[in-house]
């Protein structure tokens, strides 16, 4: 038998690890404004040295032995660390009063809100209202479950009926009492019953739009308007009009009822004009003051020794730690923004159209920190300016340097790109190298696949589909 030898070698290597306390802190910064009102809730549930201020409590009333010496000095350390939280949360509400009767106001509203009513409850509610006979109350009620957010009811009756033992006809008339409800369309088994539904509820069975749906809707879909007209003997003119009034229907009619788009935003920080100044104000109301409780003096009064001790000062390290990353967090945010307005000042003086290239690594320079910490901050948070709300990673984008030199962002070249085709003569569109030319002339160089791309991005037809007659 072979002799079997086993080697044994020791080597160093680094491996960088990130310290609990650390995580937290980059989890703070990259956490959205009501995700981390959440997570400092929490934090107040499982630390009971931490509270919400509300009231002024002195920090100065614990006696001191030798044997705490050290946990009175950390205690002392924290106790400057929360006054200075404190001036700078008062500096803030200072910076920006709330009227006296703000929080009424606001509370009246929270309570005003009332909870969206699904597309299902309002079917539901019509079949509830319905004077049909029982039987297809029944069916409808049933057919309504399986009715999808966009208002199509994806099932087939012919294999609903062999497989519940319900007569066809009986599904039928249930689907046709759902047709017959509101929004128009609901019901349909695909887009071209839904329009077709839609035409029928305004009284347009036997029009042009009609007959379009019920047998072109493909050649509809990519603008063959020439084909359609042949076959229907009527002139291309008269199909773009009614096309027209086709694309005014509903394709989606339960959409309007999905709670998917009730999506609000807070914003992080606004932006506005103050004299000549642009000034950044951040939204420290939105997230909770905090203080270190001095409730650990009973608890250290109760005699549980030196396990307590130790329990109370881990509590009290974490809650400083925490208190910490959250002003670190609001001054990192506060410092971006603040650059941000310095580099894009003509974006807040004139629009988008105004937006200039700019990139993490630049922001991160100069506010002294790595770009992979803009990255997080700027993360799900949201900036309130003349122009509407925009989430802070907007601002953030590559560009192109025209002709004279002028630094413009890509979301610069597609407005105005958008903008020539808004102007173009629809009788006769720009192709997309008419538009690399329209925007060469403008002293903005850009290949014809970008053109392309740019265009699918902001949802623009190519030129043989822009088309009109």
């Amino acid at each position: 038998m072979p002799e079997q030898r086993f080697d044994q070698t020791q080597g160093l290597h680094q491996q960088q690890a990130i310290a609990p306390q650390m995580q937290q802190s980059l989890q703070l910064l990259q956490t959205p404004t009501l995700e981390l009102r959440h997570l400092i809730q929490q934090e107040l549930v499982d630390n009971p040295t931490l509270e919400e201020e509300n009231t002024d409590i002195s920090l100065d009333e614990v006696g001191s032995s030798s044997e705490d010496e050290e946990f009175d000095k950390e205690f002392a350390e924290l106790s400057q660390q929360e006054e200075e939280w404190r001036e700078y949360m008062s500096q803030a509400r200072v910076a920006s009063p709330r009227r006296d009767d703000a929080d009424e106001k606001y509370q009246f509203v929270m309570d005003s809100i009332v909870e969206p009513i699904t597309l299902q409850d309002h079917l539901l509610n019509q079949v509830h209202l319905s004077d049909a006979k029982k039987e297809t109350l029944a069916v409808a009620e049933m057919l309504v479950g399986n009715i999808d957010e966009d208002g199509y009811l994806k099932v087939d009756l012919e294999e609903m009926s062999f497989d519940l033992g319900i007569p066809f006809d009986e599904l039928d008339e249930g689907r046709a009492l759902i047709q017959s409800f509101d929004p128009a369309g609901v019901g349909a088994e695909d887009l071209r019953d839904c329009l077709l539904i839609q035409l029928e509820r305004l009284g347009k069975h036997h029009s042009l739009e009609f007959r379009i749906v019920d047998h072109h809707l493909d050649d509809l879909a990519r603008h063959r308007y020439p084909q359609i007209a042949k076959k229907l003997s009527v002139q291309p003119e008269q199909i773009s009009v009614a096309a027209e009034f086709i694309g005014r229907l509903d394709p989606k009619p339960g959409s309007r009822l999905s709670s998917d788009l009730n999506t609000y935003v807070t914003p992080d920080v606004t932006v506005s004009r103050m004299g000549i100044e642009w000034v950044v104000e951040i939204h420290n109301e939105q997230v909770p003051r905090l203080r270190i409780s001095n409730s650990y003096k009973d608890l250290m009064a109760s005699g549980g020794g030196k396990e307590a001790r130790n329990y109370i000062r881990d509590k009290i390290r974490s809650g400083k730690f925490l208190i910490k990353s959250i002003h670190q967090r609001q001054e990192t945010i506060r410092s971006i923004a603040g650059e941000i307005v310095k580099r894009q000042t003509e974006f807040f003086e004139h629009g988008p159209s105004r937006l200039k290239p700019m990139n993490m690594a630049q922001i991160a320079d100069v506010v002294g920190v790595h770009e992979t910490t803009v990255s997080r901050a700027v993360s799900g948070k949201y900036v309130a300016t003349p122009h509407g709300v925009f989430e802070m990673k907007y601002f953030f984008t590559t560009g192109y340097e025209t002709e004279s030199g002028v630094s413009m962002s890509n979301t610069s070249v597609k407005q105005a790109l958008a903008e020539l085709i808004a102007n173009e003569d629809t009788r006769k569109p720009l192709s997309d190298q008419r538009l690399v030319d329209e925007l060469k002339e403008k002293g903005i160089e850009i290949a014809r696949r970008t053109v392309a791309k740019y265009r699918e991005e902001l949802n623009i037809l190519p030129s043989h589909m822009r088309r009109s007659y």
